[in-house]
């Protein structure tokens, strides 16, 4: 069957496997990475997660064999059985050149880059 309801995401997702940590409270969780954009990221749900929608976290995810991090203050925006999506709420300026180089580099399309830089700031 045919779904016909026009796409509302404004920012591509990048599919991209890196392994993550997840600070709530006093909790930190391991887990993975499944896909990110310049406005969330979409988390494998680990074992034992306790925080409840709307529930701010500290995500950080680790780059080239953990030489770089992308860190930022997120909101858990859903969570499924086995998927948690957040929403960036802040990212420091190092970690925002990590991700728009990752976002760049998976687009492949400087324009489509310029558009979803411009829509991040509106």
């Amino acid at each position: 069957m045919e779904n016909n309801k026009p796409e509302k995401r404004r920012f591509q997702r990048i599919l991209f496997d890196a392994p993550c940590e997840i600070y709530w409270q006093d909790d930190v969780q391991v887990a993975e990475l499944l896909d990110i954009s310049l406005k969330g990221a979409l988390v494998r749900r680990p074992d034992g997660w306790a925080a409840s929608e709307g529930e701010p976290c500290e995500l950080t995810i680790h780059l080239n064999d953990h030489e770089s991090a992308i860190v930022m203050a997120v909101t858990l925006r859903h969570l499924e059985k086995d998927r948690l999506g957040f929403k960036i709420e802040y990212i420091d300026l190092e970690s925002a050149s990590h991700l728009k180089r990752l976002v760049e580099l998976n687009l492949g399309d400087a324009d489509l880059l310029e558009r979803e830089l411009a829509h991040l700031i509106e």
